[in-house]
């Protein structure tokens, strides 16, 4: 029998879980589900991560705003995905932030990727038609930007660290709290979406100058905060583990001249195990094997993803 495309059948509500890191420092996360976070400024917040819908984000700013009812004056977006960034218009910003890199990935591929994570996630897409278009930045940066905080709140440090889950990703890093939010280059206790990944790049240099932090809170894109260095640590090199799979069981079947299918199982046989019952792992791996197939194949920069091939990958491999 074939399985339901990637998370079309997903219908379960989701708990939203407020956590208080420091104080004015907030992480939402739901069981799963992508988290969001903030930081107050002396007058102002910086909101991180937007929802995949106004609605969404709505729900959000209604939690946040039990605790502050300061103005947001930055809107971070870590990367340039449908369900991380469509909500935007929601915060009412004065300015939205992401990297170059991310700026041109909207530009090069927004609409498709619009089409392509509503159609895989369709329960996030909450009030969809109230999403007034792609978000664009107001600001951006090549590898480096901060945000003062004013008093005696310290600043926001926004790295672009190198390519992994995405080739624009960037994390926000408070020093005052040694809080880190690392967007989707790191999950705790989620599978990987790698679907638009530079796997070498994410799993070698990038994590280890996540790892560098020595973060005491880390917000990762899914799943729980990870609290105090040994789980920080833990967070980063689970993420490497689930990555270093895909590479070692793809790579085996690419040496040998297999075909893409055969290494989708070796890699699924392999990870099932640890990661199978981890939020998305069936609906991401089918992506996640072609991308890095495509890599082995030579083909550097991620070939974009539409609804129709969304589909026919998932027959492919999932059905």
């Amino acid at each position: 029998m074939s399985k339901p495309f990637a998370s079309s059948t997903d219908t379960t509500t989701k708990t939203d879980t407020l956590e208080i890191l420091s104080d004015g420092v907030y992480a939402l996360t739901a069981e799963g589900d992508p988290n969001v976070g903030a930081v107050e400024g002396e007058d102002f917040v910086v909101a991180i991560e937007s929802r995949a819908t106004p609605a969404a984000s709505r729900d959000w700013l209604k939690i946040l705003r039990e605790h502050t009812d300061k103005p947001v004056r930055y809107l971070v977006l870590t990367h340039y995905h449908a369900v991380r960034v469509l909500g935007a218009s929601a915060f009412a910003a004065e300015d939205i932030i992401m990297s170059n890199a991310s700026r041109d990935l909207v530009a090069e591929r927004g609409e498709q990727d619009w089409k392509s994570e509503f159609g895989r996630m369709p329960r996030l897409a909450k009030n969809a038609e109230e999403v007034p278009g792609l978000t664009w930045p107001t600001i951006t940066f090549d590898t480096e930007y901060d945000i003062e905080l004013g008093g005696d709140r310290g600043k926001l440090e926004l790295r672009f660290l190198g390519r992994g889950h995405t080739g624009g990703d960037i994390v926000v890093w408070h020093d005052k709290s040694r809080t880190l939010f690392a967007g989707d280059l790191v999950e705790a206790k989620a599978a990987l979406y790698t679907g638009d990944a530079y796997h070498f790049d994410w799993a070698t240099k990038t994590l280890d100058n996540v790892k560098a932090y020595q973060a005491e809170n880390l917000i990762g894109g899914r799943g729980a905060v990870a609290r105090g260095v040994t789980e920080t640590d833990a967070a980063v090199e689970q993420t490497r583990k689930f990555l270093n799979g895909m590479i070692d069981n793809a790579g085996r079947v690419h040496r040998a001249g297999g075909s893409l299918k055969e290494a989708f199982e070796a890699t699924r046989d392999a990870l099932a195990p640890e990661f199978g019952a981890w939020p998305i792992f069936e609906h991401c791996l089918p992506f996640d094997v072609q991308r890095l197939w495509d890599e082995y194949a030579g083909i550097e920069h991620p070939r974009i993803w539409t609804a129709e091939r969304d589909r026919e990958v998932w027959a492919q491999l999932q059905d």
